[in-house]
């Protein structure tokens, strides 16, 4: 199997008319990662993915594969392969003959195909299945013939758009864990399009979060998700309570935000945003709701937040309640259940705590909800 190899993206810019697609892309993906491009539909990553697999042009800067730049390569002579969200595997051929279809192009021999088939059947754990046709199999089992196809080519970097969107809750997590024990088996490049935040999270080395067009962050899970950019990053990787308001204090990267509701809440700034915070700026704060804890009766202090119970659930592994917020969103606060007893609390005052290092405040921005 091929080493994975790097891609870069310099200046990159798609355009449709008027239409910006893509807007200045820089990515550094080093080689043999897993890279994941995360954003609602319609904000770009599928363009990314089709001009770094020569489907598109871009309309000013380049894709570099392996520091070679791709500009005139067509998508046949680009060391990648592309895994689509349909699979497309050909009905009437066997499932030994799908895997193999790249080196039956090249004319290498049905016994050099089946060797070869069979060697990756076992690798992605369907030994034994190559003689059935991809009717016969599960909407799993044909996802890793997809990716076992596409592997035979041996590609330097595998592209792949969405492809676990087609499956069931239960069998998309089972294969996410699936696919990254593939990826670091082979060792290869693999970039990765997903609108759902639990896959970007669960199997990427690095995760570019974009939003119409730009990209947003770049970073690994554990970054985008305790240490958000944007306002957008904030609230689409993961649910978020957002609390606006007028910064009153700044102190290095601490900073003192007079609420709308709330009170004075204290927070820390997030990284990429310390040093462009000021007195009087609008700003917004962000507390996730398992970072939210009940404070003891009568507490009070710049690390509270006392707001009314208007609605409650019981989740099984957590309680969630729900509590006014700014602007008609609600505060959302999730307690372990760790086999207490719960008393509703609907219609009461409540005093929330929480620690300030996983407070993250920053510029007043667009979040992913508006």
């Amino acid at each position: 199997m091929s080493a994975g190899v790097g891609v870069d993206l310099e200046n990159l810019w798609i355009r449709f008319g008027d239409f910006v697609a893509v807007r200045d892309a820089n990515v550094n993906i080093k080689g043999g990662d897993f890279f994941s491009f995360l954003g609602p539909s319609g904000c770009g990553k599928t363009t990314i993915l089709r001009a770094v697999s020569g489907f598109l042009d871009p309309s000013e800067g380049n894709v570099l594969i392996g520091g070679k730049n791709m500009k005139g390569v067509g998508p046949n002579k680009r060391p990648t392969a592309l895994i689509f969200q349909n699979l497309a595997l050909f009905p009437l051929m066997k499932v030994w003959e799908n895997i193999a279809f790249s080196m039956e192009i090249k004319g290498a021999s049905a016994a050099e195909r089946r060797k070869r088939a069979d060697e990756l059947l076992e690798m992605i754990a369907l030994e034994g299945q190559g003689d059935k046709l991809p009717s016969e199999l599960s909407g799993g089992q044909r996802q890793r013939v997809a990716i076992a196809r596409a592997l035979c080519a041996e590609p330097h970097v595998l592209l792949l758009d969405e492809p676990l969107s087609a499956l069931d809750l239960k069998l998309r997590q089972h294969m996410r864990t699936e696919l990254r024990e593939i990826q670091q088996r082979v060792g290869i490049t693999f970039i990765y399009i997903t609108h759902d935040q639990g896959e970007a999270l669960t199997m990427s080395d690095s995760i570019a979060v974009m939003r119409a067009g730009v990209i947003d962050q770049i970073g690994d899970g554990k970054t985008i998700y305790n240490d958000p950019a944007t306002p957008f990053a904030a609230s689409f990787v993961g649910e978020n309570n957002v609390f606006r308001g007028k910064v009153k204090q700044v102190s290095g990267d601490r900073v003192l935000v007079q609420s709308n509701r709330s009170g004075e809440l204290l927070a820390r700034v997030s990284t990429a945003n310390v040093g462009k915070m000021k007195e009087g700026d609008s700003a917004m704060i962000f507390i996730r709701p398992e970072a939210l804890e009940l404070a003891k009766t009568g507490t009070e202090g710049d690390h509270y937040v006392s707001a009314r119970v208007v609605n409650e659930e019981f989740e099984g592994n957590v309680f969630n309640i729900f509590m006014e917020g700014d602007g008609g969103k609600e505060i959302k606060v999730s307690l372990p259940n760790h086999g207490q007893s719960f008393d509703s609390h609907k219609g009461e005052t409540m005093t929330l705590r929480y620690d300030v290092k996983n407070a993250v405040a920053m510029p007043a921005g667009v979040l992913a909800t508006e």
